[in-house]
């Protein structure tokens, strides 16, 4: 693990990855422990993605939490240790057209599962964040609800799927600079649905996210 810290700050990260990696020491007489996570379920625009990662069993990289607590900076950080660190990783999008045939939480089963078999070297358990029922094709797997703030193997796919996700956005906003994707990520802010009401719904757009509050539809009278 890098060190950055020092004395009683160290002791209490040193701590909190020893916490973190509770479930996968549970678990220890599995060699390969994958952890899977996604980022973009929520949004107004763009892809669900969804990342698996096997980290070596005595990896502790120091920061490493949920992804939504860290700042871009930290996480950008955190996104290459990971990568050099993973014995494997497979990063995996459903588009927003996919979202709308067969919805999003679909999308995300999908994701996750393509993530899997994406993956260079077959795991021989995946830890799951979320308590959604999943075919993973008979591999052993174990759901941890809110997993990527318990998880650090979780909480390393949420990295890696943040980060990727977030990349991508930035790019897609210079095909369409007046909606502020590169702010929001696509996500419902203010600014971003009053984009959409005045520019339009895009393909990048779900269609089937856009609600009468998205669009400014009043039917109360």
């Amino acid at each position: 693990m890098a060190r950055e810290l020092k004395g009683e700050k160290l002791e209490k990260e040193l701590l909190r990855l020893e916490e973190m990696k509770a479930y996968e020491k549970e678990n220890a007489q599995y060699e390969l422990i994958c952890g899977i996570d996604e980022a973009g379920r929520g949004p107004l625009a763009g892809p669900v993605v969804a990342t698996a990662v096997i980290m070596p069993k005595n990896c502790y990289i120091e920061g490493v939490t949920d992804s939504k607590k860290l700042s871009e900076k930290k996480r950008e950080k955190l996104y290459n240790e990971i990568i050099e660190s993973a014995l494997a990783y497979s990063v995996q999008f459903v588009f927003q057209d996919v979202i709308d045939e067969i919805n999003i939480r679909q999308a995300t089963h999908a994701a996750m599962q393509n993530a899997v078999n994406g993956l260079k070297i077959h795991p021989d358990i995946l830890i799951v964040d979320g308590n959604d029922n999943i075919d993973f094709n008979n591999i052993e797997t174990l759901y941890i609800k809110k997993g990527d703030s318990l998880s650090q193997s979780i909480a390393a796919a949420s990295i890696l799927a943040k980060v990727t996700r977030d990349r991508y956005i930035v790019e897609l906003s210079k095909d369409y600079p007046e909606y502020g994707l590169e702010k929001h990520k696509g996500y419902a802010t203010k600014a971003h649905m009053e984009a959409i009401r005045k520019y339009g719904v895009q393909p990048i757009h779900r269609k089937t996210f856009m609600t009468d509050k998205v669009l400014g539809i009043n039917k109360t009278n």
